[in-house]
């Protein structure tokens, strides 16, 4: 019997590429099971715990007996929190029908590509992009658009840029600001101003991912787009508990969008993975409600290590990085390695080769920026959700490993 590769495994399962983030966080946690001293600025993950009260509600619904399946898009109560964090946080005027809650804002991003593309549909990016938009777009059958940014722009696309990318077959923009990976965002000015470019376009609906929504830093405000008036039946909103509260592995997620949209989403999700784990759905609840002083202590620890890393990435010989201003990520520009040799007699020539030789030469990860759409090969990602010790040893070290490439 024929058992190869192409007999057994699908065309679009062989097509998309696996996480390189989380391919990186797997070799460093490996590396340090095996005895290595690794800085991991690879993980987009935050250091902290999840607040307690948030794991003693979930505690408590499993010793109350809440085990069993619940409806879909989540529990009245849940949905019912997140319209009024998004109604009193966002000024999105939404109610609880407008809700469905998720196994993580990847898979919300996921579900809402599904229920509104179709094949040959487009939809148009800024990039460099997080890795996972290009695949769930693929994976719908549409068609990626790229809105090329810059560093010297601070990677942020104009008004004027989304306006010469839309066509007739334009189905959707995705928007992510604060960013991944570039640690940049959109002031509520050029959130308006980008948004006027969308609302004269009916069959466009745009997808705002902000996740990172309570990390900014510097005093900069986020502005979510559907709270304005014109965006408000025209956007999905896309959130979750990950990385603001510091639950990665909880995996909860939403999205606020449209009622006939959130009805698609909820009817495909009943045939992939029903509701979200019940007992995670109070602790949703008492995250939104009860837990803003947590959150703004660890927002308030990563505005230090923004400022950390601005620090020391500066003087690195020859790289150029935009400085963070939200999320907890820099892409700093480290073309100016290529072509030279590593102290260990690595040749660097592109982003991977460089991450690969600071990795086994200097014990310090970061992710090439090769995966990360439309950045081509010049750029790596780090990511300071890492204590400040460890951010001074890890810029440390790449500092001297810079130093000694000839």
């Amino acid at each position: 019997m024929n058992t190869t590769t192409d007999t057994i495994i699908s065309r679009r399962a062989a097509a998309i590429k696996p996480s390189s983030t989380l391919a990186i966080t797997a070799r460093v946690r490996a590396m340090k099971a095996e005895g290595h001293d690794i800085i991991g600025f690879g993980a987009g993950e935050p250091d902290f715990t999840t607040p307690d009260p948030v794991c003693e509600a979930a505690v408590n619904a499993i010793r109350a007996g809440m085990t069993r399946y619940v409806p879909v898009p989540g529990i009245p109560e849940a949905r019912a929190a997140v319209a009024q964090k998004l109604r009193a946080e966002n000024a999105i005027d939404c109610e609880p029908d407008q809700i469905i809650i998720s196994n993580g804002g990847k898979f919300s991003l996921y579900l809402a590509i599904q229920a509104i593309i179709d094949p040959g549909d487009e939809v148009i990016m800024p990039t460099p992009a997080w890795v996972s938009y290009q695949p769930m777009v693929e994976l719908a059958g549409g068609n990626i658009v790229e809105v090329p940014t810059t560093a010297e722009s601070g990677f942020l696309a104009a008004p004027e840029d989304f306006a010469a990318a839309i066509t007739p077959r334009t189905r959707a923009v995705i928007l992510n600001s604060p960013s991944n990976p570039c640690g940049t965002m959109y002031d509520p000015d050029a959130i308006r101003a980008i948004c006027d470019v969308l609302s004269s376009h009916d069959r466009i609906t745009l997808i705002s991912d902000e996740i990172y929504e309570r990390l900014v830093y510097g005093g900069r405000e986020h502005l979510s787009p559907a709270s304005l008036p014109s965006m408000s039946g025209k956007t999905i909103t896309i959130n979750g508990l990950s990385k603001a509260f510091a639950a990665t592995g909880w995996r909860v997620g939403y999205a606020c969008a449209p009622a006939s949209i959130v009805k698609a989403m909820s009817k495909l999700q009943s045939q992939m993975t029903s509701s979200v784990a019940s007992f995670t759905l109070p602790a949703l609840v008492t995250a939104l409600e009860s837990c803003s002083e947590e959150v703004d202590r660890m927002r308030g620890a990563f505005e230090r290590r923004a400022a950390l890393m601005e620090q020391r990435v500066s003087v690195w010989p020859g790289v150029t990085c935009p400085p963070p201003m939200g999320a907890f990520y820099v892409f700093p520009d480290v073309s100016s390695a290529f072509g030279r040799t590593s102290a260990g007699g690595r040749t660097i020539s592109d982003a991977g080769s460089f991450a690969e030789s600071l990795l086994e030469e200097a014990g310090v990860a970061v992710v090439p920026g090769d995966d990360f759409l439309g950045c081509g090969p010049n750029h790596v990602r780090l990511s300071f959700a890492l204590d400040e010790a460890s951010i001074e040893d890890g810029c440390s070290r790449t500092g001297d490993w810079l130093g000694r490439l000839t």
